[in-house]
């Protein structure tokens, strides 16, 4: 376990297992690094460097009241980068983590970068306009900060469900899953946690995806109720040259887990490609 010290001062939390050639692992909202336990520890055990770490606000790293923007988000991610001194890695960006891949790749030209990958991925536009007409309503993002604020221990308890597909015939998990996954939200922040709202749910990133100069893939289920595939997954795909689609057929947004296996399988097939 290490701390990185970003520009403006922030702690940011990271682990580094293994050794080998670095994969980055980004997660999603409102969780910290421990939800990538399972392909984190097959990553490693495969002969790969794993660096995890919790994004500002979230889990062991500092609290700051602002910086919840992608920009700035993209910035902590190449502190993480230099202070470890990653060359040729491989960022893999989770549900809003794929905002941080994004960004990165046009905010820092993809340094150090040799692979890509998009999973769960709200790249690259999740909001709905006239001209992206798959998208989610505003109002939504708008009740989820009502949520939020007004009992955000009960709002993300019931957000579990959908999150993990739950009644849905390839979704599910165990009580004591869904109870670990709310305990991460909890450890962060209520202001990074209805800032990223607004970061995950206005940030239009379909200008970020010509950057994309890497091989990239992206990795989604079809019957995400969180992040439909497909203003996200799909359209990703097709505005990233010569990206690699691959959809789980019936998995819902938090697939890490309710179908960890497969996540894992095609994370490798990607790597060793």
């Amino acid at each position: 376990m290490t701390t990185v010290t970003t520009a403006d001062g922030t702690d940011i939390f990271v682990k580094d297992w293994g050794e080998g050639t670095p994969v980055v692992l980004i997660h999603g909202w409102p969780l910290n690094a421990d939800s990538w336990e399972h392909q984190a520890l097959a990553l490693a055990e495969a002969g790969y460097r794993v660096v995890s770490y919790d994004r500002r606000g979230f889990g062991r790293s500092g609290q700051p009241f602002q910086g919840y923007d992608y920009d700035t988000m993209a910035d902590d991610l190449s502190s993480v980068i230099h202070a470890l001194d990653l060359r040729d890695a491989t960022i893999a960006g989770f549900s809003m983590g794929g905002g941080e891949v994004a960004r990165y790749m046009s905010r820092h030209a993809g340094d150090r970068v040799s692979k890509a990958m998009l999973v769960s991925s709200i790249a690259p536009f999740m909001k709905k306009t006239d001209d992206n007409p798959d998208g989610v309503p505003a109002d939504v993002f708008e009740d989820m900060k009502a949520g939020v604020r007004k009992d955000r221990q009960a709002f993300l308890e019931s957000f579990f469900g959908d999150f993990y597909g739950e009644g849905t015939d390839g979704g599910g998990v165990s009580d004591a899953v869904r109870h670990w996954t709310w305990s991460m939200a909890m450890m962060g922040s209520v202001k990074a946690t209805l800032d990223c709202i607004d970061a995950f749910g206005h940030t239009d990133l379909r200008p970020d995806m010509a950057a994309f100069k890497v091989p990239t893939l992206v990795l989604h289920g079809t019957a995400d109720k969180i992040v439909p595939i497909d203003p996200s997954g799909r359209q990703a795909a097709k505005m990233i040259e010569g990206a690699t689609l691959k959809e789980i057929d019936g998995a819902p947004h938090g697939m890490t887990a309710t179908h960890a296996d497969q996540v894992t399988e095609a994370m490798l097939d990607f790597l060793k490609s």
